[in-house]
């Protein structure tokens, strides 16, 4: 299953596909009791894909059976044991992917000519993916980190690992990863070496960057790093070659810290905004403002949905069964602010007081 969104990665997806582009979204669950329903819903959904494509005449039979299979693909490559909180297949013909996101989704399927892509956009936001580089005298790790969670990333060359002609683990027992360790050339080149395999990772999949290691590495990074220079340096040897809850626990209270500030900053550029009248809450009319591109700051409490209904002019909450009603506003509204250039912040719950679960920061 796929869970890194790159800007590439995006573009691929919404590039148009020959009809159809089928997208199935169905919630998932991490713990029992919900998450023993989530197999029986996600077959429903992908049996949904399928009726829907027999009854559509504009399918030909070929391309029927294609999508079919692709379904079929990618419903057996699906493991449920890792369920996040919401789960995406795209299929069309020739291909399909899965999509695991730490946001829930609408139970939806749909045809068109493009894949849905604004719940993975807003999931990905949401989660404010980082990576974490861990550094040691014979060994660079890298981490990609989420919501609560960090797990080992084996992308860009990574891990490295200096090669016997070059270190000599004898010297490391006797040293260990003390600052004798990070004064000899071949050291130098081996951090410089994990700079540049992680500058260049960086421009494909750019996210936050941390840097853990003891002082001495991080003095040493700085000092022949360019991309990691400018980096969030966490003092804390030994996790090059360490676990992913270890690694977490070392990051996470600067990741703590920081979501505070960011909160604090939203809160107050959004009460700077109140005094300009230039500031704009509610789904109804943060959409306007959204479709007209004129939203700069756009702040979202982290668990904040609602069902409406668009009656022409407004967007007015959905009563229970209205077949009409659109379950992922707030994800329409978070990607049509970064298609504009908006900010987009997440914020705990509660956070945004009286302004109903999402508020803005208007241009103009």
């Amino acid at each position: 299953m796929e869970h890194d969104l790159s800007p590439a990665a995006l573009a691929e997806l919404r590039r148009p596909r020959p009809y159809p582009a089928v997208s199935v979204l169905t919630p998932t669950h991490r713990r029992d009791p919900l998450s023993a329903q989530d197999a029986v819903r996600l077959r429903n959904a992908v049996s949904e894909a399928k009726k829907q494509l027999e009854a559509d005449p504009a399918v030909t039979r070929d391309r029927r059976a294609d999508v079919a299979r692709q379904l079929d693909r990618a419903l057996s490559e699906i493991d449920l044991s890792h369920s996040e909180d919401g789960l995406i297949i795209f299929a069309a013909p020739g291909e399909h992917q899965v999509w695991s996101l730490a946001r829930s989704v609408p139970e939806r399927v749909v045809l068109s000519d493009t894949f849905l892509t604004r719940n993975l956009v807003s999931a990905h936001t949401a989660e404010r993916p980082f990576w974490v580089l861990s550094v040691a005298a014979d060994r660079v790790t890298l981490w990609s980190g989420g919501t609560d969670r960090v797990v080992e990333e084996r992308a860009g060359g990574f891990p490295l690992i200096r090669s016997a002609e070059n270190f000599d683990p004898e010297r490391l027992e006797r040293v260990g990863d003390q600052p004798s360790a990070f004064r000899d050339e071949s050291t130098r080149k081996f951090l410089r070496e994990a700079d540049l395999a992680m500058g260049a990772l960086l421009r494909d999949h750019p996210r936050p960057l941390y840097v853990t290691g003891t002082s001495a590495a991080l003095s040493l990074l700085s000092e022949v790093g360019g991309m990691t220079r400018d980096a969030v340096h966490v003092p804390h040897g030994g996790l090059a070659d360490s676990t992913p809850d270890a690694v977490w626990q070392a990051v996470r209270p600067v990741l703590e810290a920081e979501a505070r500030r960011s909160t604090e900053d939203v809160t107050r550029s959004l009460e700077s905004a109140r005094g300009r009248k230039e500031f704009a809450a509610g789904v109804d009319e943060l959409w306007q403002s959204a479709r007209e591109g004129r939203v700069r700051l756009l702040a979202v409490e982290e668990n904040y949905r609602v069902t409406v209904r668009d009656t022409g002019d407004h967007l007015v909450v959905a009563a229970d069964g209205d077949l009409d009603a659109r379950e992922d506003i707030v994800d329409e509204i978070v990607e049509q602010c970064l298609e504009t250039g908006a900010e987009v912040r997440f914020v705990p719950d509660g956070a945004l007081g009286d302004a109903d679960g999402i508020a803005g920061v208007l241009r103009y």
